[in-house]
């Protein structure tokens, strides 16, 4: 993968040069580790949102969506009915996608489930972490073995819009696998966060 120079100096993930945000977003997000429930459930969710469009477009929307989502609490969110619906297909600030919004809060409802039969969805999501060194060749390839895996699963718990793609992509968001590129100043930064992180012990056999 490309690199881009940063006004700093410093070499970063080439796109994180995409535009607004993206670079502060890269350097302070982006692969480190995340167990926050809500932070998963919203990134899970805007992954979704994003199939078909730019993150960079997700990301300057996302302050909207935290608004009209609730800040993705899913406890609340599984309660939305159909006037919620279509108060958020309205809305011109997040992506009016009828399926994508309806799937949401299908999934908030199968969160809710997860959450009951593994204690959180941070120790669900975390059995799929892949550790330092599996991917040899970081951000050049978009599914692994691990998001297949967990695309799977999801599907057979009722998740919607979570495919095997938007799986990867979460994982390397939430911090799940480091896929910095190789001389990426902020890759050291993760792996040193990953380091000292312990991962929550999945509930889930």
């Amino acid at each position: 993968m490309d690199l881009y120079r940063a006004p700093d100096g410093r070499d970063r993930c080439g796109w994180a040069a995409d535009g607004p945000g993206m670079l502060d977003y890269h350097d302070t997000e982006w692969g480190f580790p995340v167990v926050d429930d809500r932070r998963l459930f919203e990134k899970v969710s805007l992954e979704g949102f994003q199939s078909g469009l730019s993150w960079r477009t997700i990301l300057t929307k996302r302050p909207a969506f935290r608004e009209v989502f609730d800040d993705f609490d899913f406890t609340v969110v599984a309660g939305y009915g159909d006037a919620d619906v279509e108060r958020l297909v309205t809305d011109a600030r997040i992506v009016r996608h009828r399926g994508k919004i309806e799937a949401v809060i299908d999934n908030a409802r199968r969160a809710l489930d997860l959450v009951a039969e593994t204690g959180s969805l941070a120790r669900y999501f975390w059995r799929w972490e892949i550790p330092d060194g599996e991917i040899a060749t970081p951000a050049t390839v978009s599914t692994t073995a691990s998001s297949i895996a967990m695309a799977k699963d999801l599907k057979r718990r009722g998740w919607r819009f979570v495919g095997p793609t938007t799986a990867f992509a979460f994982m390397q968001a939430m911090g799940l696998v480091n896929d910095h590129a190789p001389g990426c100043v902020t890759r050291d930064d993760v792996a040193a966060a990953r380091a000292r992180f312990t991962a929550p012990v999945s509930a889930v056999p």
